[in-house]
């Protein structure tokens, strides 16, 4: 299934990253360890605060930090980036039993004595976004936090070199690109719920017993034990898209161990899987309602003409330069990739005048990077990753029957993006082989240090309006929101300089902004 049915992470500008680097070997059943050599670690499986016994072997691990490796999907970052591999726990139900590898990346701190705070973790969405391979392709973008900081991210478990997980072969997914992901027949209907239950087969069998413990609370919690083994106090956190999910599940578990922590690109933690598919509807019609205003277009009329033109793809997919079809979901993905950057809006335009003329070339391309397809055909497994993520996650299973019932509004909210974000509530965990853990994720964090969230008016992915609840969910006194009058997805990486000042002033200095504080 195309990797867009769930729209996050850094966009374009993530999926078309070539870099990256690969950690050490990860570790299998080799965490054991007595009552008397247990350590107590902060956060249980459901209490926030509770200890967790932990072995010693875990918390007093030492990190082999050496340089990076290729990868099947990446090349080793330059420079003076370093890897390394954290042993943690398989179940954290079960802390003495069997662990996994997970691949963390870092850049030393540039400071020197007392200006040095100690690590500074990020996470860039997906979920199944690489860190390893993200953080040194974007290291320019957070250099000035290494004044203070040392930079770290981390491949979370089922993700690239931490056990990634490949559900099916690159044949097998670039047949999956011909089927009819808004189906309008019987056959259709069949064919997109069979291909659904394939892909969770394909996972189970590729996870093993790891596709359930790969959630976000087992990811929090990894947090936790690699704030430790770092050294750190305190958690200092930069979280992007669906790392504000992941931020606030952490916070609300570890709510003491929170220092200074930023959520960029919110995710709105009160929307369930359907909810969230109703939000992007509304926030991906609004930024291309903008980008046709910016062309001079008329947005109803111009989101009208490219209805049109994937009616026509879905009966008849366009040519394109290297002898593939453009489909309805492929042109689909195309447009919006662009959405995820104003800087991207005349690529846009370029290509749907191409794909309006009769060629298919520039739309594919645009989906072939988010889909994370090179020029030979081989796929990265971030898409993999993100549905064993977000199934485990989500309780929701919307029935078909359910999901032909709410259509209509999801075309309401949106003539371009409704019809496929409709059915993706009732195909994309359809028949998955573990059940979901919650309808929306529990981020209320009593006792936390302030918590700045960065909210962007024209965020396609993670609409403004998440921001504003998940500043809510936090708790009075948490949530910090900071506005910016803005397109695209994600605030800090746009190079708004009010943005940049007011996170940098509050990770460098501790100045934590007025709430409602507004960047245009």
């Amino acid at each position: 299934m195309a990797r867009w049915g769930r729209w996050t992470a850094l966009g374009a500008a993530a999926a078309l990253l070539a870099t990256g680097c690969g950690g050490g070997s990860g570790g299998s059943g080799d965490g054991k360890g007595s009552t008397a050599d247990a350590h107590a670690s902060t956060g249980s499986l459901a209490t926030p605060g509770a200890a967790v016994a932990l072995p010693s072997s875990l918390t007093r691990q030492k990190l082999d930090w050496g340089r990076c490796k290729n990868t099947a999907d990446s090349a080793a970052p330059d420079g003076d980036w370093q890897c390394a591999t954290m042993k943690t726990p398989l179940d954290w139900s079960r802390p003495d039993g069997d662990t996994i590898g997970i691949a963390l990346v870092r850049a030393r701190s540039r400071a020197s004595g007392g200006d040095q705070a100690g690590s500074l973790l990020f996470n860039f969405g997906g979920p199944g976004g690489s860190g390893v391979s993200t953080l040194p392709a974007f290291g320019s973008v957070f250099s000035s936090l290494r004044e203070h900081y040392d930079l770290v991210s981390w491949d979370p478990r089922s993700v690239g070199a931490s056990e990634g997980v490949r559900c099916r072969s690159d044949k097998d997914i670039q047949a999956a690109e011909s089927l009819d992901y808004t189906p309008d027949t019987p056959a259709e209907e069949q064919a997109f719920f069979q291909d659904a239950t394939d892909f969770g087969k394909g996972c189970a069998k590729a996870a093993g017993t790891l596709l359930a413990h790969a959630s976000t609370t087992d990811s929090a919690r990894d947090m936790d034990l690699m704030r430790e083994v770092l050294g750190d106090r305190k958690m200092h956190y930069f979280g992007i898209s669906y790392g504000t999910e992941l931020g606030g599940v952490y916070a609300h578990l570890f709510p003491k161990n929170v220092g200074r922590v930023v959520l960029d690109a919110v995710v709105d933690p009160s929307a369930d899987a359907v909810g969230h598919a109703r939000n992007q509807a509304r926030g991906f019609q609004r930024a291309l309602d903008d980008y046709l205003e910016s062309t001079g277009e008329d947005p109803k009329k111009g989101s009208q003409e490219i209805a049109d033109l994937l009616d026509r793809l879905d009966a008849r997919p366009l040519p394109t330069s290297g002898g593939r079809k453009l489909t309805q979901t492929l042109a689909l993905t195309g447009i919006v990739v662009p959405l995820y950057s104003e800087q991207s809006w005349p690529r846009l335009t370029t290509a749907l005048a191409a794909a309006k003329n009769g060629d298919g070339s520039e739309l594919l391309a645009l989906a072939d990077g988010y889909n994370d397809r090179d020029s030979s055909g081989h796929y990265g497994t971030s898409a993999h990753s993100q549905r064993v993520i977000s199934c485990l996650d989500d309780r929701q299973r919307p029935t078909a029957e359910a999901t032909k019932k709410r259509l209509a509004e999801f075309e309401k909210i949106s003539p371009v993006f409704g019809d496929f974000l409709g059915w993706d509530t009732a195909g994309w965990c359809h028949d998955w082989p573990v059940a979901g853990q919650y309808d929306t994720p529990e981020v209320s964090a009593a006792g936390s240090a302030p918590i700045l969230l960065v909210g962007n008016t024209g965020d396609p992915a993670t609409p403004y309006e998440g921001a504003r609840r998940m500043a809510d969910e936090l708790g009075k006194g948490v949530g910090v929101l900071l506005t910016w009058k803005g397109e695209g997805h994600g605030a800090y990486t746009s190079g708004n300089a009010c943005v940049g000042s007011t996170v940098n002033a509050y990770l460098l200095k501790g100045t934590v902004p007025k709430d409602g504080k507004v960047c245009s």
